[in-house]
């Protein structure tokens, strides 16, 4: 358990201090949890499922995933200090106490709970609840620091937000909610061992066992590889399952064979990781606003 710090905030100012706190909620991470959820909530509808609707679930989930992400800080916050690429994160600067990021990591998610539960349903503030639990006590607290598939299982938290727009809409989970949620399950792995094969010595000094530090570059690449074929793979499923039209499918295949060319460029060249890490952010905004144009269409 890392040790407490001397903190010193007083002389911040009140803006400076809202920052932190925003900071800490990692909005960058929330924005792309959003991107899947929408899309997920028109698919169950099949229409527009009102915005009203639509507000509240994001609400609920900005919450959690926030509350999800302050709460990673807070254990990771010795991890961060070590770390050039996460030295600037409020815990690991000092800007915020620690015991003040935990409380404020537990409130948000309580908060994101009671608002899904007033304003959706149940079952979308359980589900909802459960990925920042399994985010929080698997993921960074059991996996992270023990094992190089830590980012393969720990997955299933981010693939979350797919279930819970569903489940917002419909009250339960249809078969392509979980379609849907294993196509991030398998994007996962190769977005972020991407960044992994980038910081490759900066988790090796942190002693944070990602892949690329343990089984080496080669090996990792030809696990992205294998992860992104099987996301492509999954992503087609769609049409069958969840009654997709050529538009998607047009989608899907154009997409996944640009995936896929670029993961394999860098196994020949992993220079190119940090290429491939934003060409996963592009593929996985446009694949899911894909689905949403296929319905809406």
């Amino acid at each position: 358990m890392p040790t407490e710090p001397q903190v010193v905030i007083e002389t911040a100012t009140p803006r400076a201090r809202v920052a932190a706190y925003v900071a800490l909620t990692k909005p960058r991470i929330i924005e792309l949890l959003l991107i899947t959820t929408i899309p997920s909530m028109v698919l169950a509808a099949r229409t527009w499922p009102g915005t009203w609707l639509v507000v509240a679930t994001l609400i609920g989930g900005s919450l959690s995933a926030g509350g999800a992400n302050a709460l990673n800080s807070y254990f990771d916050r010795d991890i961060d200090e070590v770390m050039k690429r996460t030295s600037r994160r409020p815990l690991a600067q000092h800007e915020i106490p620690p015991r003040n990021a935990m409380i404020f990591g537990v409130v948000l998610g309580a908060l994101g709970f009671a608002w899904l539960w007033v304003f959706t349903n149940l079952l979308a503030a359980a589900l909802s609840t459960a990925a920042l639990l399994f985010y929080v006590f698997v993921y960074t607290m059991a996996l992270k620091r023990s094992t190089p598939q830590n980012i393969v299982i720990g997955g299933a938290a981010g693939a979350a937000p797919t279930l819970v727009g569903w489940a917002a809409v419909a009250g339960s989970v249809g078969v392509p909610a979980w379609v849907l949620f294993l196509v991030v399950f398998y994007w996962t792995p190769p977005h972020f061992w991407a960044l992994a094969v980038r910081y490759k010595d900066d988790y090796a000094r942190a002693g944070v066992p990602m892949l690329p530090s343990v089984v080496g570059i080669e090996a990792t690449t030809r696990r992205m590889i294998l992860y992104t074929g099987l996301m492509v793979g999954v992503s087609l499923l769609l049409v069958p399952l969840g009654g997709m039209s050529w538009v998607y499918l047009a989608a899907a295949v154009t997409l996944g064979a640009w995936f896929l060319f670029e993961t394999w460029r860098v196994y020949q060249d992993p220079t190119r990781a940090m290429k491939l890490f934003t060409t996963s952010t592009v593929y996985l905004s446009a694949l899911f606003a894909a689905v949403m144009l296929d319905v809406l269409l």
